[in-house]
């Protein structure tokens, strides 16, 4: 029996409902999201200990490892709750090094999407992401090729919903234009808000959005602003950073990763924090 969800749940279109605390898979590769875990055991029971806590959001994709995650996830948790919704990325792949390569013509995409549905044991993928390769960097090339792939797929029953990773607010327009986008996922944190407008114009529109790297990517978040107020409220700075991400927004979903037990309880304790008024205006005047 499952808890309730941790942070409540988020019901976008047709139906899809997410716990807005969910679970990143990422760090349940090996080094650089490569190969396979250190420890395998303890990756299948973060996996089945986050479902355990009310967490129905993994978030994954077939080139973490590559296929590791997936394969853990599936052997973790098949046959998947009802109410289990795995979010997948694709446009890229990994070489033998480890480096991620763009992957984005639609050949590519299809065999992606039907990678994930093998190595998941999925008839259809509940949320498939377009990753878009310039993440790392503002653009505004056309996603229309790409996203009309996916789209094409959605209505062959092999993906259910739709949803952009690394998008600009152009490429949401036009990627709507085609299909229903009910997920995004793009770099947010406390340091970094580049995005503010685009988190708005998704609560507006009621699609979920997903900052990765919530807790400041690969340097970790540290602002004696944000110290002082965990200690304040008696919890980690990563807590009072991801509650603070919740209520920036009320279509905010998180998926922070670990692959600790440990770690992953403290994560979803942050679902539970409510900062007060005073704490939310200091951090909100923090700068990165």
């Amino acid at each position: 029996m499952t808890s309730a969800a941790p942070g409540g749940t988020l019901t976008l279109a047709e139906g899809l409902t997410l716990s807005r605390m969910g679970y990143g898979a990422m760090q349940l590769a090996g080094p650089g999201v490569f190969g396979p875990p250190k420890d395998r055991d303890q990756a299948l029971t973060v996996l089945r200990e986050a479902v355990e806590r009310g967490i129905t959001h993994i978030d994954t994709s077939d080139y973490y490892g590559p296929y590791v995650v997936n394969e853990l996830i599936r052997e973790a948790l098949h046959p998947y709750p009802s109410d289990l919704c795995i979010v997948t990325k694709v446009g890229a792949r990994r070489d033998e090094t480890g480096a991620w390569l763009p992957a984005q013509s639609p050949e590519d995409l299809t065999a992606q999407v039907h990678d994930n549905l093998r190595h998941l044991g999925l008839d259809a993928l509940h949320v498939v992401n377009l990753r878009i390769p310039s993440f790392e960097g503002p653009s505004d090339d056309s996603v229309a090729e790409q996203f009309g792939t996916l789209a094409d797929l959605r209505r062959q029953g092999l993906i259910r919903h739709l949803g952009l990773s690394g998008t600009t607010d152009t490429q949401l327009t036009e990627a709507q234009a085609i299909a229903p986008v009910v997920t995004g996922q793009n770099l947010y944190n406390l340091a970094n808000r580049k995005d503010d407008a685009l988190v708005d114009r998704c609560a507006a529109e009621n699609i979920a959005f997903a900052p990765f790297f919530p807790l400041g990517g690969f340097q970790p978040l540290q602002f004696q602003t944000l110290a002082d107020t965990a200690t304040e409220l008696d919890a980690s700075p990563q807590q009072v950073a991801l509650a603070w991400l919740l209520q920036r927004s009320v279509t905010t979903v998180l998926i922070p990763g670990t692959s600790s037990p440990a770690h992953l309880r403290e994560n979803i304790a942050a679902a539970d924090l409510s900062l007060p008024a005073d704490a939310v205006a200091r951090l909100d005047a923090m700068s990165g």
